[in-house]
This record gives structure tokens, C-alpha cells and sequence, in this order.
């Protein structure tokens, strides 16, 4: 009997102060971007028995990548009993904000029964990027049979990071003396890294395939196709434009036997105008 009592009354309390309470009753805030405004919505449900008077909420941005456009606070002269007021706030992110999720603590303030009370809490805004990444190749020694080498430049130009970034490459026009898959890691927002292959060039007409594979800020997977065309130019071409120097060798090597079969010569005719010479002189 005495169990069930404590119970009834337990009951009581907690309807009492079911009844007896001014709540956030729902929030809509928005996904951002860096840079980006949103409207947050809040809307404050009024479950006393009584009217609330001088209802204030205020959002705190201390130490936080937002700025309130207008004000923090927003204040309702009263909220009837059984009632609801929407509190509007219009804010916006930072351009170097770092993606994730942040939680804004707000301070709800109200009056009733010329008692001031106070409520503290936080609501959620997530912060989302992707990154940009643009891509470029430069070469070294492209010429068809000749060993050299493509460097590969990755630019990310979004807000986020891309992570996890790995390249795979699909020759075309080249045989690849180095691996084919290379394993880059992060690329920074506002950065660049850079990967290079060893090849040996086979046509003029030659391209860059390749498959970059990374992960977002949320942690979802990204493929891009890479295809970019590489400038290859024949030996004939490469000798015009003074990329390669021509091959002098067999004329350093005939040079030197001509003087060889030159000294020799005159050697021989210094050695048979002695004889001649000696000859003459012994006949007299």
C-alpha cells in the first residue's frame, strides 16, 4: 500500500512538471558550406499552465566558425500557456571553415510569475565540402623510343580535403617501367601533390589514362576518370627542336681513324723517301 502510494505520488510530480514547462520543440538548421548563409529555425513551445513573459533565446558564436547576420537573440514579448513561438536566426560559416559538425550552445530565458528562469542547451549545424580536384601532366624526354618520364599533378581547389587519394594508371602509347597504381595519401584544400611514372614512349598519338580514387569529407568513396593527351614527338621532330641532340659519336670515331690512316700514310711516304734518299747517296 505504501509502494503504491510512493508511486501515485512520483506520477504526480512528473505530470506536474510535464505541465510546467517552456521547451524547444523542434529545430531545423541548415547543411553549409564554407562561406555559405543558412537560416536556423527554432521553434519554443510553451506547456505551462501559465503565460511566459520576456521570453529570450539566445545562440552563442564564441570560439565558433559562424557569425550571427543581424543578432544572436531574438525575444518574444510573451508565449501563451499551450502555445508556440518561432525564433528566427540567420547565420553564416567562415571560408576556412573545417567540414564536420559543430554544436551551437543557446541560452533560453523567460519570465513567469515574476520568476526569471533560465534553460542552456545546444542544437547542431553541420558543416559539409567536397573537394575539387583538377589534374595535369607535364613530360620529360618524350620522344618515340626514348626512356622518360610523365609527372602527374594533382590541384585540389575545394574547401575539404581529399583523402586516401590513390592513382592507378592505364598505359596507352607508353610501356611503364615503374608501377602502374601509386598511393598518394591527402591532398589538402588549396594544395597539390605530384606523382611520376618511368616510361618509354612508343607513339606520337599517345594518352593519359589513369583511374584517382579517394574519400570525401564524409567519408564517401570518389572515382574520377582521368584521360588527358600526351605530346610525344618522333626522333626526326625531337632533333628539329633540339630536344634530343643528334648522335656524334660514329663521326668522333671516323674522325680519329682518318687522322689514324692519315698519319700512317705519311708515315709510309717519310719512310720510302728516306730509302729513296739513301739510295741516290750510295751511287755516288
Amino acid at each position: 500500500m505504501i509502494k503504491q502510494s510512493i508511486t501515485a505520488i512520483f506520477a504526480l510530480i512528473l505530470a506536474l512538471n510535464l505541465a510546467s514547462a517552456i521547451m524547444i520543440n523542434s529545430v531545423n538548421t541548415p547543411i553549409l558550406t564554407p562561406g555559405q548563409e543558412g537560416v536556423i529555425n527554432i521553434e519554443v513551445e510553451n506547456v505551462f499552465n501559465d503565460d511566459a513573459e520576456d521570453v529570450s533565446l539566445t545562440l552563442n558564436f564564441q570560439n565558433l566558425p559562424f557569425i550571427p547576420i543581424g543578432t544572436s537573440e531574438q525575444t518574444a514579448e510573451e508565449i501563451q500557456k499551450d502555445d508556440e513561438e518561432n525564433f528566427v536566426f540567420r547565420i553564416k560559416s567562415s571560408s576556412d571553415v573545417t567540414p564536420k559538425d559543430y554544436e551551437i550552445p543557446y541560452t533560453l530565458s523567460y519570465r513567469l510569475n515574476s520568476e526569471q528562469k533560465t534553460k542552456t542547451g545546444t542544437i547542431g549545424v553541420k558543416v559539409t565540402a567536397d573537394p575539387d580536384l583538377t589534374f595535369t601532366i607535364n613530360t620529360e624526354n618524350a620522344v618515340i623510343d626514348k626512356t622518360g618520364q610523365i609527372t602527374f599533378k594533382i590541384v585540389n581547389k575545394g574547401f575539404a580535403d581529399a583523402r586516401f587519394v590513390s592513382v592507378k594508371l592505364i598505359p596507352n602509347g607508353y610501356t611503364l617501367l615503374s608501377e602502374d597504381e601509386v598511393y598518394i595519401g591527402t591532398v589538402s584544400s588549396d594544395d597539390f601533390e605530384t606523382a611520376a611514372f618511368d616510361v618509354i614512349f612508343k607513339k606520337t598519338n599517345a594518352d593519359f589514362e589513369a583511374i584517382v580514387e579517394y574519400k570525401n569529407s564524409d567519408n564517401s568513396e570518389a572515382t574520377e576518370n582521368v584521360n588527358l593527351p600526351l605530346t610525344v614527338y618522333s626522333q626526326e621532330k625531337a632533333l628539329e627542336l633540339g630536344i634530343i641532340k643528334p648522335n656524334l659519336t660514329p663521326y668522333y670515331v671516323g674522325g680519329v681513324i682518318g687522322i689514324i690512316i692519315l698519319y700512317l700514310i705519311y708515315r709510309s711516304i717519310r719512310k720510302r723517301r728516306r730509302i729513296k734518299r739513301s739510295i741516290q747517296e750510295g751511287s755516288r
